[in-house]
């Protein structure tokens, strides 16, 4: 009988610290990618930092380091190495050269997980593209199976090569995606100016912060949750009523640093939810060691799109999981992150959320729910008042 199971690839990632960026960060970052491996289905053997003040043109990394990852690629049979950052092209072919494995970068790695979670048309369609907008600049003579796709007689021109004719089809193909995402975004709109004037709420957040299991817990609906980055690329809205006030809540895909602007630009109409958006649930993971850097990651994408200036609850969840380290009285070291108590970060500039309120609540424990709803009740009821002036509510 033949073994059916399939073999998990190997991997061995590559992070660097800069002068922009710390050990500790780099070394977070890496875990980080290890995560997003994890997600694309492989085991992560060994994680390699290099010091850089900037990155050589031709490895990256530059020669020492490489032949280190060379040795070790070599000797445990691994079937590909991860990089922290985006390779150029020449650095991409160079490194493959050398380690004669596979090559991938955040932005590849990334990409791979959305392609394998894209469960909608649409998200395939979304992903597809940004797939390609990767991959043009990136074309070796690998990739001249692609010309096999688009016969026929008259179809390479004199003097053309294999990588121009590959390049011609793949342009082709961004082209024809583009135009099919034109036709499903005006669908998408369509969809959206018929839902009336109902108060909209959206959830956003960095990726695996629980924004679907918020979602269940409020619209009482089971959309699909995960303990993995990505569990949710389609936009799921659902329509809810607090006491008497209808609303749509919607959940889109998780934020992260570093995501491709391919897929920012693909996803545009999956944004357009959070553009349009009348109230935010920026839903942080508070368990998460640098859940503050993941804050600003969220922000910095809500500019990137223009939606910024909304009116913006800050919900931090997992508060079951959440554990701090208690000093001792005659310890004088500094305090650090992890000696502040969930009592203590109240207090916090957490607490002080300038777009609106600030709640810590527990989504799979169902901790302080109420309390959330309330306010939730209170934010929607205020715009909803002034779109309905002559309602009536009631208490």
């Amino acid at each position: 009988m033949y073994n059916t199971k399939e073999i998990q690839e190997t991997a061995v990632l590559i992070g660097v610290i800069t002068k922009n960026q710390t050990k500790e960060q780099s070394i977070e970052y890496l875990d980080e990618l290890e995560f997003l491996t994890e997600t694309a289905g492989a085991k992560t053997l060994k994680k390699f930092v290099q010091k850089l003040d900037r990155q050589d043109s031709k490895t990256f990394v530059g020669s020492g380091k490489m032949e280190e990852i060379e040795a070790y690629v070599k000797e445990y049979e691994v079937d590909m190495v991860i990089f922290d950052d985006d390779l150029s092209p020449s650095q991409l072919r160079n490194i493959e050269k050398i380690l004669d494995c596979k090559v991938l970068d955040r932005s590849n790695l990334i990409l791979d997980i959305f392609a394998a979670r894209a469960q909608t048309a649409h998200a395939k369609t979304q992903v597809e593209l940004a797939q390609y907008q990767y991959l043009l600049p990136r074309l070796t003579r690998m990739w001249t199976h692609l010309q096999k796709q688009k016969g026929g007689i008259g179809m390479k021109g004199p003097g053309e090569t294999e990588i121009e004719t590959d390049r011609r089809i793949i342009r082709d193909k961004i082209s024809l995606l583009k135009k099919k995402l034109e036709s499903i975004d005006k669908q998408m709109a369509t969809q959206r100016g018929n839902r009336g004037q109902m108060v909209r709420v959206s959830l956003v957040g960095y990726t695996n912060a629980g924004k679907s299991t918020i979602m269940n817990v409020i619209s009482k609906s089971k959309v699909f949750a995960e303990d993995k980055l990505f569990a949710t690329l389609a936009t799921t809205v659902r329509k809810v009523v607090f006491q008497n006030i209808p609303f749509l809540l919607s959940d889109t895909v998780g934020f992260i640093r570093k995501l491709p602007h391919q897929l920012v630009e693909s996803f545009k109409s999956t944004l357009d939810e959070v553009r349009e958006a009348d109230i935010l649930l920026h839903v942080v993971d508070i368990t998460h060691p640098h859940f503050e850097e993941h804050i600003e990651v969220v922000n910095q994408t809500l500019k990137e799109i223009g939606a910024e200036d909304k009116p913006i609850i800050l919900v931090f969840n997992k508060i079951d999981a959440f554990t701090f380290v208690e000093k001792d009285e005659f310890d004088l070291t500094p305090v650090e992150r992890e000696n502040y108590s969930l009592d203590d970060l109240r207090k916090t500039w957490m607490a002080q959320n300038e777009s609106g309120e600030t709640i810590f609540l527990s989504a799979i424990k169902k901790e302080n729910i109420t309390e959330f709803r309330e306010v939730l009740y209170q934010e929607i009821k205020k715009i909803h008042s002034i779109r309905y002036p002559y309602h009536t509510y009631l208490y």
